[in-house]
This record gives structure tokens, C-alpha cells and sequence, in this order.
């Protein structure tokens, strides 16, 4: 009984072959789903196992008839399928194994392609990433979406339609790994390109210069004044700083992606004046501007009028000096002098400080006077100083008629006197007439009667003063003589003065105005 029991295990099944057939796709992608079915030939009894192989690996297993599936094809899906199973026919059980069936699943594109244009970038200059592929000919309404990364992060707006990201400006910072992913939307296969390095390259810093700008033009204490640093070339992040020539103190730092930076000074005053210059700096060896010279010019200060002798109050003729001065002010300074408002003269100061303007005076100059100063930063005007001119020209010509007339009458009266003394000099040199010495004797001094009778010495004698001309004119002439010795001295031994002629001085004397 065991014995038969034996055979009929081991005994060999043939009645039919090829009782199992495997069902499968005959055209798989990679994305696809790969349904495999096990079928039994008719008049078999049912399945009682059944599995499913590929590659001689068992894939699926189950008591019962059932399909198998792969939801989402790879290229690793690709391989030989069969499957087998068990049934019973009558009282004895039936186990066979299908043919093989051999799936090729094919790619819905190939895996895409990182290229970078330009490969070696310059810092600043924009840079295109291309994630190149397609999808197959015989898939060609597969929809592709793709996506850019860098060091683990994806670049832009993630997922895109486009195959091209275009950098605007690639910086040494973005130096790194980068990759690019590609995938369908339906089926859903996603690949990956293999990863590029990208290396930015930095360009050093260049051509530096220093300039200033002014919203007015020139520098003005108390205006703006921007500090302008530029370099011709460079790449990255720039850090430009200002500095003071004479100590090398920095005055001004600044870090940015740009070939330019500015340094505004928002109030100048004349402290910041001097030499200055700038440097630039992005990593490699830092380079220095030339140094330039910043000149600030002050507006001139209010100016102040004076009046030089003979002061606020002066005389027809006189000759006043009209002082201007600004106390501060870049020059030069040009100051107008003003008679009620009338320009009387502009002058010069091409080194600062004041100007003087001297004015003869009449009797129309008075009145006030002011100055003005302007060295084209704004005109400052003085206050208002009076000057008084006493003495009309109608008082100079009466004073200088009166003086006229009072040297004709001094004239006429000289030439009165002077013939009268010739004719009484004439007539003492003669006999003189009883009446002429007794008119002299008695007009004669007490003085000079005493001379006479004691017969003096000529060494004795004095000179006697009369004045000739009238006393309220401003020239006195007066007469000077030596009195003679009587006739009878002949009989001394003292010599006897000549009486040829008269011994007469006149001399001038002027008088001072009052």
C-alpha cells in the first residue's frame, strides 16, 4: 500500500503538456503597470496554488488563482516570467510550470544631461543651466517638468517646464555642486543627471578712482558733499573705505556688490577741508586711490562800514576814507561802497580781508552810506552809517570873496603908506619944515625924544615896529625903520648914519581860519 501510494507521487504527470500559459504585456515602459495572469487549459480541475517567478526568484505566491502586478515598471522589471501551478483531476493532484515570457521594460527617456554655458563663469556675468532630454519616439506626448538644484537645494521657482535656468549674475558664493532632475507627470518617472562643479571665478579690483560732487557745484561750509570711489573692474562683494591723508583715519566704510560706492557728509564745515583718498577691496590685494585736495569755501559774513578821520562829521573838501570789511568769507571778496543806495565803486580783495574807497567830499555827500560784500556765495549788505559835511558851496565862495577883498584893501592901503613914508623920508633929508618937526617930535615916542637929546650911540639905537595894514584882514604888512642921528653929531666922534635912504621891511603874516 505504501509502495503504491509512492508511485503514484513520483510518478511522472505527461498526459498534457503546456497546461499552464502565463499572460504578460508584450510592449512595457518604464512607468507602465505589468499585469501577469496564470491560466489553466479547459477541463482541468481548479488551481489550488499558484506562483509567479522571475528570473527563477519566486516573485508572488498564493493558495488561490490570482494575477499578478507590477504598478510602476522599472528597468530593473526587465526579465524572464513564468509562473506555475497545482490542481487536481480525478483523485490524483497536477503540478506543472508555464513557458517563460521574456519583458523588456523600455526607457521613457533617458536620463537627462547638466550643462552649464558659460563653464568656467566670471563673477558677475550670467550663467544658463540645461537639463537636456526627451522623452522616446514612441512616447513622444509624454509631458517632461524639471528642476535645478545646488548642494542639496533646489534653484528657482522648484519644478518647471522649461529644460533652461538662466542665472542673472553668478557670484563666488555660488560656487558648488549642481545637478538637474527630469520627470513625467503621468506616469510619474523621475531621473537624475549626473552632478557638475562650477567654479566662479573672481575678477581683482581695478583702476580706482576718487571724485566729489556738490548739488551747488562747489563745496559750501554747511552744504553737501558725497565722496564718490569707483573701480573700473571687479567681481563680488567690494568693500570700499574713505580715509583722511595727513593721519590715514578711515572716515567711511562700506561693503557692496557694486563698482561704486558713495560717502555723504550731510553738514560741511571748514574742519573737513584737507586731502583725501580711497580703497577698494574684494579679496585679493586691495588697491588705493590718488589723493585729492577738498576745498571748502565759506559765504562772507555780514561786513562792517567805518569811517576814517575826520569821522562822521566833516568840512566841505575834506578827504574820508570808507573802510568795508567781512570778518570771515572765502575769497576773493568784492565789496561795493553805496551812497543812499547809489554805487560809488566796487574794489577787489583777491586775498580777503577788507578794501578801502576814498572819497572827496562836498556838500552833496551827505547823507548814509553802506557796503556790501559778495564772493559769489551770497551778498552780505553793512548797516547804514550817516556822515554829516557841514559848509555849503554857497559859505565857500562868500569866505573866499571875503578873502580876496581883504588882500585887495591890505594892497591898496600898503601902497598908501608906502608914498606917504617916501615923501616924508624926502623931506627929513632937506630942511625940514618947523611944522614937519614939530609934528615929528610931537608923534615921536618918549622913548625916541630921549634918544634925541642925549645924542645916543648908534650901537644904541632900536628898531621901531608900526603896523600898516588894517587888523581884521587875515594879512597884517608892517613897517620897520632905524631912526636917525641929529645933524649936529658931525661934532662927536661917533659916526654918522647915512640918510641916502630909508631902512623899510615888510613882512607877511597869514592867519589861520578860525
Amino acid at each position: 500500500m505504501l509502495l503504491w501510494s509512492l508511485l503514484v507521487i513520483f510518478a511522472p504527470v505527461s498526459e498534457e503538456a503546456d497546461w499552464l500559459t502565463l499572460q504578460a504585456p508584450s510592449v512595457v515602459f518604464e512607468g507602465d503597470s505589468i499585469d501577469l495572469m496564470c491560466q489553466k487549459k479547459k477541463g482541468w480541475r481548479e488551481i489550488e496554488t499558484m506562483a509567479y517567478y522571475k528570473d527563477g526568484e519566486k516573485l508572488h505566491f498564493s493558495n488561490e488563482v490570482s494575477s499578478f502586478s507590477i504598478s510602476h515598471a522599472a528597468l530593473s522589471d526587465s526579465g524572464n516570467y513564468h509562473c506555475s501551478a497545482t490542481a487536481g483531476k480525478f483523485v490524483f493532484p497536477k503540478s506543472g510550470d508555464s513557458r517563460s515570457v521574456r519583458i523588456e521594460v523600455q526607457e521613457l527617456f533617458p536620463c537627462p544631461v547638466l550643462t552649464v554655458s558659460p563653464f568656467w563663469p566670471i563673477e558677475g556675468s550670467p550663467v544658463t543651466l540645461t537639463c537636456k532630454t526627451q522623452p522616446s519616439p514612441q512616447r513622444s506626448n509624454a509631458e517632461l517638468r524639471f528642476c535645478f538644484f545646488r548642494d542639496g537645494r533646489a534653484l528657482g521657482s522648484s519644478w518647471s517646464s522649461s529644460p533652461e535656468l538662466r542665472v542673472p549674475a553668478m557670484w563666488s558664493e555660488d560656487s558648488g555642486s549642481y545637478w538637474c532632475q527630469a520627470e513625467t507627470v503621468t506616469p510619474r518617472v523621475r531621473k537624475q543627471s549626473l552632478q557638475s562643479q562650477i567654479h566662479v571665478q573672481r575678477v581683482p579690483v581695478s583702476n580706482i578712482s576718487l571724485q566729489i560732487w556738490a548739488p551747488r557745484g562747489p563745496v559750501i561750509e554747511g552744504g553737501n558733499l558725497v565722496l564718490l570711489c569707483s573701480v573700473a573692474k571687479g567681481t563680488g562683494n567690494i568693500t570700499f573705505s574713505w580715509h583722511r591723508d595727513a593721519t590715514g583715519t578711515s572716515v567711511g566704510r562700506k561693503t557692496q556688490r557694486s563698482l561704486s560706492a558713495e560717502l555723504e557728509v550731510p553738514a560741511v564745515r571748514q574742519r573737513d577741508a584737507g586731502r583725501y583718498y580711497c580703497r577698494a577691496d574684494n579679496g585679493h590685494d586691495p588697491i588705493q586711490s590718488k589723493v585729492l585736495h577738498i576745498h571748502v569755501r565759506s559765504p562772507v559774513s555780514r561786513p562792517v562800514l567805518t569811517l576814517g578821520e575826520p569821522g562822521a562829521r566833516a568840512v566841505v573838501g575834506d578827504m574820508v576814507e570808507l573802510r568795508c570789511e567781512a570778518q570771515s568769507g572765502s575769497p576773493p571778496i568784492l565789496y561795493r561802497f553805496y551812497h543812499e543806495n547809489v554805487t560809488l565803486g566796487n574794489i577787489s580783495a583777491p586775498s580777503g580781508g577788507g578794501a578801502s574807497f576814498n572819497l572827496s567830499l562836498t556838500a552833496e555827500h551827505s547823507g548814509n552810506y553802506s557796503c556790501e560784500a559778495n564772493n559769489d556765495l551770497g551778498a552780505q549788505r553793512s548797516e547804514v552809517v550817516p556822515l554829516t559835511v557841514t559848509g555849503t558851496d554857497g559859505y565857500r565862495r562868500d569866505h573866499v570873496t571875503a578873502r580876496v577883498l581883504g588882500v585887495l584893501c591890505g594892497g591898496l592901503g600898503f601902497i598908501t603908506v608906502a608914498l606917504l613914508f617916501y615923501y616924508w623920508s624926502h623931506k627929513i633929508s632937506g630942511e625940514r619944515p618947523a611944522t614937519h618937526a614939530a609934528r615929528d617930535a610931537s608923534r615921536a615916542s618918549p622913548q625916541e625924544s630921549a634918544h634925541s637929546s642925549s645924542h645916543p650911540d648908534p650901537e644904541e639905537l632900536q628898531p621901531e615896529y608900526v603896523s600898516v595894514g588894517p587888523l581884521d584882514m587875515d594879512v597884517v604888512y608892517s613897517r620897520v625903520w632905524i631912526m636917525q642921528p641929529p645933524e649936529d653929531a658931525a661934532n662927536t666922534r661917533r659916526p654918522v648914519l647915512e640918510n641916502e635912504d630909508s631902512h623899510v621891511i615888510y613882512s607877511d603874516v597869514k592867519e589861520t581860519e578860525p
